[in-house]
């Protein structure tokens, strides 16, 4: 991380969660709370004010939506990364708002270390999902049926590095498992992304869901 803090806005539309997360944000040495949103509307507003870094945004919020938020930010081409909080129920949501491209998506719930470990990864331009949100997705989508996947174009390198992502390990924990350098690895996510048509790791994380790599990872390497 950069000497230079993280300039973070918070929204969420009630006041102890903000509290909460600033508390545990400002506890961070490379993070700094700069302004707090109880809308939508006012996330915008602050957005233009205060010029985060990051928005760490609830998804459910009066007068603009989180999901409209980020179309808005989206649309202007705001210089500002997302990180929707949500909860397990938004799961239809949680897919609109993977199509629109947020940066990170963590459960609320999910401990300090998660929600921490999840803005690091985001401001080093690593699209970030909460671990628990992996596993709800996979119960959503584990049973569909697939005739045709480019998962059986890949190499066996490049399909143990997706599988790996797949289950929300960032660039540096797919290298340690696999013992290549992180440089590699994430030279390999971006030409991934390529092959597989997806924007980035949630999407890819999500085809790779729906295309049921678990079984293909498995038969390719039983002894894994």
């Amino acid at each position: 991380m950069s000497e230079t803090k993280v300039k973070i806005l918070i929204a969420d539309d009630h006041d102890l969660i903000r509290q909460g997360l600033k508390s545990i944000l400002n506890y961070e040495p490379d993070f700094m709370v700069t302004g707090e949103a109880s809308n939508g509307e006012e996330a915008l507003k602050f957005i233009a004010l205060y010029k985060p870094d990051l928005l760490l945004m609830d998804i459910n919020m009066p007068v603009m939506s989180g999901i409209e938020v980020l179309k808005k930010i989206k649309s202007d081409g705001l210089p500002v990364k997302v990180i929707l909080l949500t909860v397990e129920s938004d799961k239809k949501t949680i897919l609109e708002a993977i199509e629109i491209g947020a940066d990170g998506y963590i459960l609320k719930g999910s401990s300090t270390q998660e929600l921490v470990e999840g803005i690091r990864r985001v401001c080093v331009d690593e699209n970030y999902i909460d671990k628990s949100l992996v596993t709800l997705l996979f119960r959503k989508v584990a049973t569909k049926e697939v005739e045709h996947s480019l998962l059986s174009t890949l190499t066996d390198r490049d399909l143990e590095i997706l599988f790996h992502l797949s289950k929300g390990l960032s660039n540096k924990e797919i290298g340690d498992v696999l013992y290549l350098s992180e440089k590699t690895i994430k030279n390999n996510v971006t030409r991934l992304f390529k092959a597989l048509d997806v924007r980035d790791r949630v999407q890819a994380t999500i085809y790779a869901i729906e295309h049921k790599i678990e079984d293909l990872y498995h038969k390719k390497f039983p002894s894994a």
